[in-house]
């Protein structure tokens, strides 16, 4: 499992909600709208994990959205996993004069590792979606969407997710199932299911925007291959889970024609045994809409 490939700064959970207020501006001269949006991180997070390597990325997207809550789009971003997290399988061969781990002649050891090199490893991340959305009530909303994660110049780590939340005033509840992926019996396969909740509050002193988030991946693969050690002679291999919770928050100020910045606050408990950085990450950003 490659921790670093478990995505960005909430925006897949945050599309929908902008497409639609974007669409609900155009609707006073045409049903519909498209627009553009640019922006710069200093740490590209997705789900409480690093998709740079804690490096700055450049990202941006083109969206469409009509007046009846049907939006389509797509975004793009560098990214690099370098697969530092990635879990690969440590083979050490055993001694059987004593038992112990091999060792050549400078006394480390004598082993091979199994798993997937960063020489196809992606460079950068397309993203797909659509979907639909209204209002019930004029606090409640709901929103639903599909979206194709897609990495055109790396190996098999295309997934696809559907997407359903409610947001009431400015509290957001969803969910996200992956549908589809191409690491077969690994995270990121079918059956996959992000849970998510957020809070929104605006209109703070000097115009700032505050914001709360937090989300748990339950991963249909309970369980991945993370080493191989030894003991008593015999070889075991080392699992752990990949499942975990990640939270943040975040702060921003729209500066109108400028664009909108933030600093924000993202971490995750996942196991360091699996790849997982757990390290708070606090990084800055800048967003542009046209």
């Amino acid at each position: 499992m490659n921790a670093s490939r478990v995505f960005k700064a909430s925006a897949a959970a945050s599309i929908g909600t902008l497409l639609l207020a974007l669409g609900g501006q155009a609707a006073a001269e045409d049903p519909y709208s498209i627009s553009a949006n640019i922006g710069v991180v200093s740490n590209y997070i997705f789900r409480g994990v690093t998709q740079t390597q804690d490096g700055a990325a450049v990202q941006g997207g083109l969206d469409f959205a009509h007046e009846s809550g049907f939006y389509a789009g797509t975004w793009v971003s560098n990214v690099d996993f370098n697969d530092e997290g990635a879990a690969q399988e440590v083979i050490i061969p055993v001694d059987p004069a004593t038992g112990l781990p091999a060792t050549d002649a400078d006394g480390n050891l004598v082993g091979s590792t199994a798993g997937s090199s960063d020489s196809d490893s992606p460079n950068y991340e397309v993203d797909l979606y659509l979907g639909y959305g209204g209002d019930i009530t004029e606090d409640l909303s709901w929103n639903l969407k599909g979206i194709y994660y897609a990495y055109p110049d790396g190996r098999d780590f295309d997934f696809g997710e559907i997407d359903a939340s409610m947001s009431f005033k400015w509290l957001t509840l969803g969910l996200a199932y992956t549908v589809w992926g191409e690491a077969e019996d690994a995270p990121f396969d079918e059956g996959d299911i992000y849970y998510y909740a957020g809070l929104e509050f605006g209109d703070l002193p000097f115009g700032l925007t505050f914001k709360v988030r937090g989300g748990y991946y339950d991963f249909d693969s309970d369980q991945v291959v993370t080493g191989t050690y030894v003991s008593n002679g015999e070889v075991f291999d080392a699992t752990d889970s990949a499942d975990y919770w990640n939270y943040g928050a975040s702060i921003s100020k729209d500066a109108g024609d400028f664009g909108t910045f933030s600093l924000n606050w993202d971490q995750n408990d996942g196991k360091e045994a699996v790849g997982y950085d757990t390290d708070p990450k606090i990084w800055v950003g800048w967003l542009k809409s046209f």
